[in-house]
């Protein structure tokens, strides 16, 4: 069994590995030289200037720096820098910062579709009371707070986590807030009449052992694209088809095929056609070097 575990893990690593090769942005080990900037969008860019957070700082901690996800823009640095502050001077603990951007932005190899120009970072809803070894820092350990079936929070909620959202969803630079559609519940469920910074929260796929915090892009970052305002209001009128879809129970395979019918080979799916990144990213890598793998 253990041989069978091991065999596991090497294919798995293998596999990751080849993976990588295949994606240039993940070999990069150091940012671009030049001024912070963010091109192209969210899920579809490059970044240029990127600044490095630093491992551990007042009021954060880096985690799992061995994926290198750990650079930004300039703005979201200073962000993370000012944001762990107001969390520390609140009482909350020391922040447990997640995947930013690569050196020079691009898409990550797996994980995620967006982080790609150096204005996301995920931050952990599990707070840490005391400074973490690197070998904690590397696995840690992940506090979920969200009972799908009953489309509540569990145990593990508290108003830390409500302070820690509504601390990011006040600061101006923040454009959106991706979080659990359970947890907008919640907040929505506590909500006070000030709610507008709650208009920031946006409920999205999973999402339930941290939040996403999305900067709007900086001043002057001309080929940065933003996305649109998020709809007008709190958004707590629209959490009823989240619900139906996470409560809703599983649909169960259809066994009543025939045999003949169960061989008949499935239509492939149509792939999805390549992203083409921004001219100004070549540069960043050299041409040929820019398409989505």
């Amino acid at each position: 069994m253990a041989k069978c575990l091991s065999l596991t893990c090497l294919l798995y690593l293998l596999f990751i590995d080849s993976v990588v090769a295949a994606n240039p942005w993940g070999k990069v080990s150091e940012p671009f030289r030049g001024e912070p900037s963010a091109i192209g969008s969210y899920a579809n860019g490059c970044l240029s200037g990127g600044v490095a957070l630093a491992n551990v700082g007042e009021g954060f901690q880096v985690i799992r720096t061995t994926r290198n996800r750990y650079y930004g823009h300039a703005d979201l640095v200073s962000f993370i820098e000012d944001y762990s502050l107001k969390t520390k001077q609140a009482g909350l603990g020391d922040l447990l910062i997640g995947d930013m951007s690569m050196p020079r932005g691009g898409h990550f190899t797996f994980g995620h579709r967006s982080h790609q120009i150096g204005l996301d970072v995920d931050i952990w809803l599990r707070q840490a009371d005391k400074i973490l070894s690197p070998q904690e820092r590397e696995a840690p350990q992940r506090q979920d707070v969200v009972n799908r079936k009953a489309f509540k929070v569990n145990v593990n909620w508290s108003d830390a986590h409500q302070n820690m959202i509504y601390l990011a969803a006040i600061d101006k630079r923040v454009a959106r807030i991706f979080v659990n559609p359970v947890i907008k519940q919640q907040l929505c469920d506590n909500r006070d009449p000030n709610s507008d910074w709650l208009q920031k929260v946006r409920p999205w796929w999973g999402h339930s052992s941290h939040i996403h915090v999305r900067l709007s892009c900086p001043e002057g970052n001309q080929l940065c694209e933003d996305q649109k305002q998020p709809p007008k209001g709190d958004g707590c009128d629209e959490l009823s088809w989240w619900q139906e879809q996470m409560t809703a129970p599983k649909k169960v395979k259809d066994t009543s095929l025939t045999p003949e019918a169960k061989s008949k080979p499935q239509p492939k799916p149509k792939a999805k056609p390549k992203k083409i990144k921004p001219e100004q990213c070549i540069p960043l890598l050299g041409s040929g070097l820019v398409q989505n793998g």
